[in-house]
């Protein structure tokens, strides 16, 4: 059997990374990698450029397909930032960012 008879069980890789967002109601981003946590006011996003902090009230995961790297978050948003962690540990340098 050669690669194009059993194509099935190629997983593909997100590269991109894009983020959407329509009238502070709805937010799409592509690329991600893992949803770490969420509430209803913020959601910890790994993507393929970095974790991805999204703040805001009444906030809902609206679609997740984890094959293509999409989610939809609906809610109202008030933020959205991204975490550097150039130069520190991964794990060290998002958690002391984030429980200041």
């Amino acid at each position: 059997m050669n690669f194009y008879e059993n194509n099935e069980h190629v997983t593909r890789v997100q590269t991109d990374h894009s983020v959407k967002l329509n009238n502070r109601k709805e937010l799409e981003i592509t690329g991600v990698k893992e949803v770490d946590s969420f509430d209803n006011e913020e959601f910890l996003l790994e993507t393929v450029m970095g974790y991805l902090i999204i703040r805001g009230q009444n906030l809902q995961l609206k679609n997740l397909d984890v094959g293509e790297g999409v989610v939809t978050i609906k809610g109202k948003i008030y933020e959205f930032s991204y975490v550097d962690d150039q130069g520190q540990e991964k794990a060290k340098g998002f958690f002391s960012k984030l429980f200041r």
